[in-house]
């Protein structure tokens, strides 16, 4: 579990990286699991198309319009991934952030391989999980295992310190939940970001309600990454929404 040093950190920030907590070997070993799922394309699939963000392909049908945005259902794919996401150097962490017993991964929120292409992928504005996602209570923790090097060039994240303890009135976000970058409110928000640069191997441990954005990847190389997003076992999905869809994996 983590320290008592490193949850005060998380709970402070909002986030927290552990570097280098998965092998190279895991990494090389998923990466074959993500480069086999993308040629030839194994559904379930989000285009980015689909998501229509600055960036996106306009539609199918134009070039680039069969870039996948997300390799969805991970969980699914391999047992590797099955091992990572349920084994104690991921699960222990989890507790200990969310003070708890017992936790479940979701099988309804990222529990995806990311793969942002060079050339057709999208920015990612400001924005927090939690807008979409709907649980008796929004403390969720998501860990995001780099497949290789993330860095502004190709797309990698940034985080705004202490956003997840802010209240935030409803105008200060877009009509699809993404916080205004042009409003001046906002702005001296957005000006205390930090870039979460990656290396192969390094986990990223974020809270649901951390505002983070990415930009496109710049570079020529595919970026790939892992995310899945835990909750208390206690802290249940509503009935009848997205975030019920499918049973949760208690781990």
């Amino acid at each position: 579990m983590f320290e008592q040093e490193s949850i005060a950190k998380f709970h402070e920030d909002g986030f927290i990286v552990v570097p280098g907590l998965g092998s190279a070997s895991l990494c090389e070993s998923i990466r074959k699991v993500a480069l086999a799922s993308i040629d030839p394309l194994l559904a379930p699939v989000e285009y980015e198309t689909d998501v229509q963000y600055p960036g996106s392909p306009h539609d199918r049908q134009s070039i680039g319009g069969d870039t996948p945005r997300r390799l969805l259902n991970a969980y699914t794919r391999d047992r590797i991934i099955r091992n990572w996401a349920t084994g104690q150097p991921i699960t222990d962490r989890v507790r200990s952030l969310l003070d708890c017993k017992e936790i479940a991964l979701s099988q309804n929120h990222h529990n995806c391989l990311m793969t942002k292409h060079p050339g057709f992928s999208s920015s990612t504005q400001w924005h927090q999980d939690i807008r979409y996602w709907l649980f008796d209570k929004p403390d969720l923790v998501s860990v995001w295992l780099a497949l290789g090097n993330e860095n502004q060039t190709n797309g990698g994240m940034r985080l705004i310190p202490g956003s997840h303890r802010l209240s935030f009135d409803r105008g200060r976000f877009d009509g699809s939940l993404f916080f205004r970058a042009d409003l001046n409110e906002n702005k001296g928000v957005i000006d205390t970001a930090v870039n979460a640069n990656l290396e192969c191997g390094d986990v990223l441990f974020f809270h649901g309600r951390t505002l983070h954005a990415a930009s496109q990847n710049h570079s020529d190389m595919l970026k790939l990454s892992l995310v899945f997003t835990y909750r208390d076992i206690n802290n249940n999905p509503l009935a009848g929404t997205r975030s019920a869809t499918y049973p949760d994996i208690p781990c």
